[in-house]
């Protein structure tokens, strides 16, 4: 299971085409596309990547979003949950446009049972809105781009 994190963290990154000061490209019919990257560098992140991350484990949510200073949505969500994928975009989204004054922490109920019943998930989606790591809103179900708007407003103060 922790592979399978691993991996879809690993493809949904990007990685560098140019090499970096110092190194030079490898020539010839057997050469890799891509230059050899040194480690800590291999890798770039957009706005929405640095906003959204995946809850890897209880001590993970604890550091990132409990412990917090910035406001955080969480989106407890299902693989099989089919509102769960039409919902979980919309708010990435709606995140990526605050720029940095919320954060986003997606929780797979499957995964992560021990906080799903933590923080009494009985339905997905399930979104909390967490500050000072104490939950402010609540809601269930899936919501229009306007009203997640408004519910992440409401969060951050704007």
């Amino acid at each position: 299971m922790a592979q399978r994190l691993v991996l879809r963290r690993l493809l949904s990154l990007t990685v560098r085409t140019l090499p970096l000061q110092g190194q030079r490209m490898l020539s010839g019919p057997l050469a890799p596309r891509a230059p050899l990257i040194p480690h800590g560098k291999a890798f770039g992140t957009s706005a929405s990547c640095r906003s959204t991350f995946n809850v890897q484990d209880g001590s993970d949510f604890q550091d990132r979003v409990v412990n917090n200073p910035k406001p955080v949505v969480v989106d407890f969500h299902a693989q099989w949950c089919g509102p769960c994928k039409i919902l979980g975009p919309r708010l990435e989204k709606m995140v990526a446009k605050q720029e940095g004054k919320v954060l986003m922490a997606k929780v797979d109920i499957d995964d992560h049972t021990d906080l799903a019943i933590e923080y009494e998930v009985s339905a997905v989606p399930t979104v909390l809105a967490m500050k000072n790591g104490d939950v402010v809103d609540k809601f269930v179900g899936i919501k229009d781009e306007d009203q997640l708007e408004a519910f992440i407003k409401k969060l951050i103060g704007a």
